[in-house]
């Protein structure tokens, strides 16, 4: 007799997509070295992967992007 099998707990790290830099330079129309110092200034989050690997979320670096608000009006 077998006993019923557990579902496998989910990955914390699986709701998001990691993308390399260069992706998501590509992706957002910025340069990698943007990137690289968003990281470097905190605002954006990455993960090593081995020496030299890096990747990062992309829902944030979508949340780098913030709608700029009018200030005049339409002309």
């Amino acid at each position: 007799m077998s006993r019923p099998r557990k579902p496998a707990p989910e990955a914390p790290l699986a709701r998001s997509k990691r993308i390399s830099l260069e992706a998501a330079a590509d992706r957002y129309g910025v340069s990698v070295d943007t990137l690289r110092r968003r990281i470097t200034d905190g605002s954006l989050p990455a993960y090593r992967m081995g020496a030299r690997l890096i990747r990062v979320e992309e829902a944030d670096v979508a949340a780098l992007f913030q709608p700029v608000q009018s200030v005049g009006g339409a002309r």
